[in-house]
């Protein structure tokens, strides 16, 4: 059973699941080119006392599985395999959460440290992508289900030829 029935109520869930996923490559190349091309001085939540290099190396190749799913995703899409969209669909919500520890995380920081004006911008602006994430990941689950039920060729499709 579908969550959604289209995606921002004018396009379908499939089409909707395709920008997730192009989305999701376009992004992690675009951070993965701006993370190993600047001097950003990135710390993990839990272990803040790696070196910098052993985080942009961590980040890196989360940043390339996040590639390898989404283009597992679109695949799925395309052949209607709820199997390959899987790995998307359950890593997407990992990291819906993963993303509000952190935005919640930066903001109290922002807040302890006295900077209210970045600890309140980092908040809205966090939080507003948290929803936007979860929503797209409504999206993919829902054409997920739509096609692990068997119910996404839509009107104008045929079912695969299985010869």
């Amino acid at each position: 059973m579908a969550v959604l029935d289209s995606c921002c109520k004018c396009i379908s869930l499939r089409t909707g699941t395709l920008i997730a996923g192009v989305l999701g490559i376009v992004i992690s190349i675009i951070t993965l080119i701006v993370v190993l091309v600047t001097e950003v001085n990135l710390k993990t939540i839990v272990m803040d006392s790696l070196p910098p290099t052993v985080v942009k190396i961590i980040l890196a190749i989360n940043l390339a599985m996040t590639v390898l799913i989404s283009i597992l995703l679109i695949l799925g899409v395309i052949k209607r395999n709820s199997f390959m969209m899987l790995p998307w669909v359950a890593l997407a919500i990992l990291l819906a959460i993963g993303l509000a520890v952190s935005v919640i995380y930066t903001a109290v920081n922002f807040y302890i440290h006295e900077d209210a004006f970045n600890g309140t911008l980092w908040l809205v602006c966090g939080l507003i992508t948290v929803a936007f994430y979860v929503y797209m990941w409504l999206v993919v689950f829902s054409f997920y289900q739509l096609v692990k039920d068997g119910g996404a060729l839509g009107g104008y499709a045929k079912p695969p030829y299985r010869g």
